[in-house]
């Protein structure tokens, strides 16, 4: 989160897929930075659900995650996440992710 606040992003953390749909149903985020492994639903499902949803469908998800086969990545993709990001992640690799978006 420091690496986006000092470059000027604001930022909102969530602990669960759960709560990560209700507030970007709420808030509406530029961007959301999406955990695969988390507790109850995973990334995957949460993008997913993101994407089909009318109210969040044009929200881009990219995927950071410790998951680091392709087939992660391309599965990733096929639930609607724009970016697919293996951690460890540099300040750079992330910012630039995010650049690409705007």
């Amino acid at each position: 989160c420091s690496t986006l606040i000092s470059a000027g992003y604001s930022t909102l953390t969530v602990g669960s897929a759960e709560e990560a749909i209700v507030v970007a149903k709420k808030e509406k985020p530029k961007a959301i930075l999406m955990d695969v492994v988390m507790p109850g639903q995973n990334g995957f499902q949460a993008t997913r659900k993101l994407h089909n949803d009318p109210d969040t469908a044009d929200i881009p998800v990219i995927i950071v995650s410790s998951k680091n086969k392709a087939s992660d990545k391309v599965w990733g993709l096929r639930q609607g996440a724009v970016g697919y990001i293996t951690k460890p992640v540099s300040s750079n690799q992330l910012l630039e992710k995010l650049r690409e978006l705007a």
